[in-house]
């Protein structure tokens, strides 16, 4: 990890566990030609002139007021053009933040002024609540300190965590520090970031790592949903979450019938856009037995699954998840196209995923069936 000497305006490497204490900046991207550039740092041209300038200055000066010698900044400390170096990096980052002793949000379409508790003003529309990185950002570092434009402190995360929750859909306790990711379903997880965008298309994927406790190799050119498909399969070999199949699941505003369209064909969502509405769906494990693990190969999901069977003709399968605040279980209608030692099927690609009360299928439910989803 490399840090900025904020004195001295240079770079220093550490390795293992002798990093020192240190501050770390969140903030978006202008154009990367008026960045401060790890290629500057290390030639000594930080002539530049302009709000990045500004930006790094005050977070060397915000450093030194707080009585630390070092700061990270993503544009200085990251060379980029090294590909390895840089898939390190983004493994990494979510820890990076996690560690720092401080993180300074600074949020430069925010003028000075501003009331951030007024869901008009410029903080609730900020660009830096809808890119994809400082989601990680805003999550991981035990204290963040907001600043707007002119680096005047705006409050801390802990101080303005309604107004955050308002604007990101994250739960307070966990803004807080109160409640663990763990506590969060997958689907909860995906919906934070289903508003958010990123520069480059597989950025959406790997920016979310950090959140779920997992790590990918980096393969710009993949394209946004492969490398989101990757991040899915990534995430069930760690955790048996029935959530990460709801994506889709329209609990907010019911569609007719209880019934509501799916975006994908596919067993998994393309994109963390298809989790924008289970915000609130929870991971449950009702019934009880045996947790078996998802796993996919050749592009098909196979799945244990609770199986009930209405009037002997819809089929549904019924996940290990729900509204937080209902009694409802989250189904999913599969229809059979193949049959050999497993039972295949796959997902409908419309109107197939629904909730409905557990009460309705306690009774009609047997052993979990292997299915394969395609």
């Amino acid at each position: 990890m490399r840090l900025i000497d904020v004195e001295k305006k240079k770079l220093e490497e550490f390795i293992g566990g002798n990093i020192l204490s240190y501050a770390i900046l969140s903030h978006t991207w202008g154009a990367n030609e008026d960045e401060i550039l790890y290629e500057d740092i290390e030639d000594g041209n930080i002539n530049k002139s302009g709000p990045q300038l500004f930006k790094f200055e005050e977070c060397c000066k915000q450093t030194l007021r707080d009585g630390l010698k070092y700061a990270w900044i993503d544009t200085c400390c990251i060379p980029r053009s090294d590909f390895t170096e840089l898939g390190e990096a983004i493994n990494s980052m979510f820890r990076w933040y996690k560690n720092a002793a401080v993180c300074y949000a600074y949020l430069a379409d925010v003028p000075a002024g501003v009331d951030c508790s007024d869901p008009n003003s410029k903080f609730f529309t900020s660009r830096w609540f809808t890119r994809g990185w400082t989601l990680q950002e805003l999550i991981a570092p035990k204290e963040v300190r907001f600043y707007d434009a002119a680096w005047n402190f705006l409050g801390t995360k802990a101080e303005m965590s309604i107004a955050i929750e308002i604007i990101t859909g994250i739960p307070r306790p966990v803004l807080q520090g109160w409640a663990s990711l763990d506590t969060q379903s997958v689907a909860q997880r995906m919906s934070w970031a289903s508003k958010r965008v990123t520069k480059r298309p597989e950025d959406i994927a790997y920016c979310l790592l950090g959140l779920f406790s997992v790590y990918l190799n980096m393969i710009y050119g993949e394209g946004a949903e492969e490398a989101f498909s990757r991040l899915q399969q990534k995430i069930m070999t760690e955790v048996r979450d029935d959530s990460i199949l709801a994506w889709g699941l329209n609990v907010e505003e019911p569609a007719p019938n209880g019934l509501n369209p799916v975006l994908s064909a596919g067993a998994l969502a393309r994109s963390p856009s298809e989790f924008a509405n289970c915000r609130r769906i929870r991971s449950r494990q009702r019934y009880t037995g045996p947790m078996h693990s998802l796993e996919i190969s050749g592009g098909c999901l196979s799945i244990k699954l609770q199986i009930h069977k209405e009037k002997n003709v819809d089929v549904y399968g019924v996940l290990n998840c729900g509204p937080d605040d209902t009694d409802d279980d989250v189904v999913t209608k599969i229809s059979p196209c193949a049959h050999s030692q497993q039972e295949v099927s796959r997902r409908l690609s419309q109107a197939d995923l629904h909730s409905e009360r557990s009460s309705k299928w306690k009774r009609t439910i047997g052993k979990p069936s292997e299915l394969v989803l395609c």
